[in-house]
């Protein structure tokens, strides 16, 4: 009694292939958000924590090298009025 025969509308075909995709992604971030979230590190410097320790502990990660860290904290210290000096208890060797 209710069917015309004609079949679905073009906006039940378009609204079945968007929540499809929806669905498609919402699996792939779910299985994204699972596998990298053990593995994700948030940890950050300190707040209080100066130029001269964040740099320092840039180095001890090996995101810098040697010769960074020299330029560096000799910038830090030309800014912060200071006499350029040596690094405070940072033993600073270029790795061969």
């Amino acid at each position: 009694m209710w069917y015309d025969g004609g079949g679905t509308q073009w906006w039940g075909w378009l609204l079945g292939a968007f929540m499809m995709v929806a669905v498609w992604g919402l699996i792939i971030w779910g299985i994204w958000y699972l596998v990298t979230s053990p593995t994700r590190n948030d940890t950050k410097p300190a707040a209080s924590a100066g130029a001269k320790e964040i740099l320092d502990m840039r180095l001890a990660r090996g995101e810098i090298d040697a010769g960074d860290y020299d330029r560096l904290r000799k910038l830090i210290d030309t800014a912060a009025g200071q006499r350029p000096s040596e690094p405070d208890k940072v033993s600073v060797t270029a790795r061969s």
